[in-house]
């Protein structure tokens, strides 16, 4: 599970203007549309193509668990295409992303200054530049450890060094010991 990779994708699901498919029948049957087959269906789901043109009629109407939330994944992951590319574009160039977390957060600065992390609940909204970022790297592939080091940089830019104005010297900012994450656009 990755938290933040997870978080951006619940924040821009945010954005869809119709709701996904609930039954595994409709989700079946937009998976075989979206892939074009019940054969790549059965691959991608790990199960057998038969037991895909069985969802499809609606013989089999209850998933195992593990079964039921790969199949509502792969169904987030590609509904309202056109609309997940406006939201992420229009955090990316104007609107920028809220980070709401709860967290052990400390900075590396100056010899003299107070570094300790501590637990804090912070409310952050980052500029266009970090949320295009922070979905440019989600897009690459980047680890959670990278996006939480882009998040955490944004962090230091915006809370700590209040935009350039305060906290000129401060080198770095960890998070460490997430409790609570949520982004929104």
């Amino acid at each position: 599970m990755s938290l933040f990779g997870d978080g951006l994708d619940a924040a821009v699901q945010k954005s869809f203007t119709r709701p996904a498919p609930k039954s595994a029948g409709a989700q079946m049957r937009y998976l075989v549309k979206q892939l074009k087959g019940t054969k790549p269906a059965a691959q991608m789901l790990r199960i057998s193509q038969r037991t895909v043109e069985r969802y499809v009629k609606d013989q089999i109407k209850k998933p195992r668990p593990d079964l039921a939330a790969r199949l509502e994944r792969e169904v987030k992951k590609r509904w309202q295409p056109q609309i997940r590319a406006k939201a992420r574009q229009r955090a990316a160039t104007t609107g920028g992303i809220i980070i709401d977390t709860r967290a052990r957060i400390g900075y590396i600065a100056p010899a003299g200054t107070t570094d300790d992390a501590r637990l804090r609940h912070l409310t952050v909204a980052l500029p266009p530049q970090y949320a295009a970022r922070l979905f440019d790297a989600q897009q690459a592939g980047a680890s959670d450890q990278e996006l939480q080091q882009i998040t955490a940089e944004g962090v230091k830019e915006m809370d700590f060094q209040d935009g350039g104005r305060r906290a000129g010297k401060l080198e770095q900012v960890r998070f460490t010991d997430i409790e609570h994450i949520e982004f929104d656009l």
